[in-house]
């Protein structure tokens, strides 16, 4: 079985993958392989495929913080993980195998099904600096009342590189989301959020991105910065919207999006309003959009909430794609 992990695209970052795939790094390698990876043998230490662990919260556990330790994701076949894994140290990186680098199609996938904790908010959660995770895709599958999201960023100069997160519940709930936004100068690229087949109920403001200071106590969205993504969306009513935050504190400092997608599916049975929109004007910061598109909303922002974009705002009615300019 192949474990080649192909580099594909991506200009901005390029120098932080190549270190991350690369077979040297500074610290230790971990390895995770579901299929025949044993959390259980005392004979298994990780550090191998060999001797791999089963699953990527094993693997967290055994990392160095501040060690610059790797750990290497098999894509045979779906990480299935009983709850929801919490990274709080520092300097660790994730790399998915066995597929190329790209919005979406990875080998490597880590999922949470039906679980009973309250704490299990979503399949992955952040609270480390420095971490990095390149091509892996999250999948949450769980219908806990607390456990509203993907991934959950509460950490500090995290980077995400080619990865998809998908939520395929909670899709009549307003405020669920694939990924929560409440970390420190978070990095996001080429990356892809939500799906265009599952339907967002209508009357719900269900987005693909939530804007927050409160899941994480102490944690806040602060200059964050998402590049080349794609957020997607099927819609039954007007309210859906791709990137949203409730409070007027929601964002501090800068939210800045460079060359993103907003697209609805255009068999949806209605077009949103907008595609980044916000409950309450914001007063610690701004939402900046440069070069890009929307597909299937009425407009790309909300007005008058602290959204800029560069050029004039596009609008478009039924058909077509509106760029900012």
């Amino acid at each position: 079985m192949s474990r080649d992990f192909f580099h594909t695209g991506l200009q901005v970052g390029r120098n932080d993958i190549q270190d991350v795939i690369g077979s040297k790094g500074p610290g230790d390698h971990y390895y995770v392989d579901y299929r025949n990876g044993s959390d259980g043998n005392h004979r298994n230490d990780g550090k191998s495929w060999d001797k791999a662990f089963k699953t990527l919260s094993r693997a967290i556990d055994a990392v160095t913080s501040n060690n610059n330790d790797f750990i290497h994701i098999d894509g045979d076949s779906t990480v299935a993980e009983l709850s929801m894994i919490t990274l709080s140290k520092n300097r660790v990186h994730i790399v998915g195998h066995n597929g190329p680098l790209g919005h979406f199609g990875h080998g490597a996938k880590v999922s949470l099904g039906v679980t009973t904790a309250a704490t299990d908010l979503g399949v992955f959660k952040n609270t480390g600096v420095r971490n990095t995770i390149t091509g892996v895709k999250f999948i949450s599958n769980n219908t806990k009342a607390e456990s509203l999201y993907g991934v959950v960023e509460a950490g500090e100069y995290a980077r995400y590189f080619n990865c998809e997160f998908y939520k395929s519940t909670d899709l009549d709930v307003t405020g669920a989301a694939e990924f929560v936004a409440n970390g420190d100068s978070t990095m996001v690229y080429n990356s892809m959020f939500g799906s265009l087949a599952n339907i967002i109920a209508d009357d719900k403001i269900r987005p693909n991105v939530l804007c927050t200071g409160g899941i994480v106590s102490g944690k806040k969205l602060r200059d964050n910065y998402f590049e080349n993504c794609l957020f997607l969306s099927k819609a039954a009513g007007t309210e859906a919207v791709r990137v949203y935050g409730a409070n007027a504190t929601d964002v501090e400092r800068m939210l800045m999006f460079n060359g993103c997608t907003f697209f609805n599916n255009p068999l949806s049975a209605a077009t949103p309003a907008h595609a980044v929109g916000f409950g309450a004007a914001q007063t610690q910061g701004a939402v900046f959009l440069k070069n890009c598109s929307s597909v299937d909303h009425t407009i790309m922002v909300e007005a008058a909430v602290g959204i800029y974009v560069d050029g004039a705002v596009p609008t478009f009615a039924t058909s077509g794609v509106s760029v900012a300019s």
